[in-house]
């Protein structure tokens, strides 16, 4: 078995895939006609989006991101933490936390996507 995707409920799921083509620089891989799906290369996987809307057609709950008290977060790994928080603001993300380099040796920072998604901008862990 091997991962495949993550599925992030919006409303605008062409917004938020321009967004995130914008803000962190990953490659549209698909976006359906009816714009109720889309997805964003990521290497072996990819992050997908589904609009509320098609969720609630399809007979789904959907629970909204609580930006106060977020139950999970994506993760963006790279070697200008500093240079890519500062795109991903100018983008339209909202600063939650600056690059800062935490004791286990690596530098992370925190953005929210327009949807109140948490998204991690973060160095690889280094050795002490």
């Amino acid at each position: 078995m091997r991962f495949k995707y993550t599925i992030c409920y919006v409303e605008d799921v062409a917004g938020t895939l321009r967004f995130y083509e914008n803000a962190f620089g990953l490659e549209r891989r698909f976006l359906h006609e009816g714009g109720d799906y889309g997805e964003l290369s990521t290497g072996t996987t990819t992050i997908s989006f589904s609009s509320v809307g098609l969720m609630k057609q399809l007979g789904k709950h959907v629970g909204r991101p609580d930006p106060a008290a977020p139950c999970f977060e994506l993760a963006f790994e790279t070697d200008d933490v500093a240079g890519a928080f500062a795109r991903a603001v100018q983008a339209g993300a909202r600063p939650l936390q600056p690059p800062r380099e935490e004791p286990w040796g690596q530098t992370t920072s925190y953005v929210e996507d327009p949807n109140g998604f948490h998204v991690e901008i973060c160095s690889p862990v280094r050795s002490p």
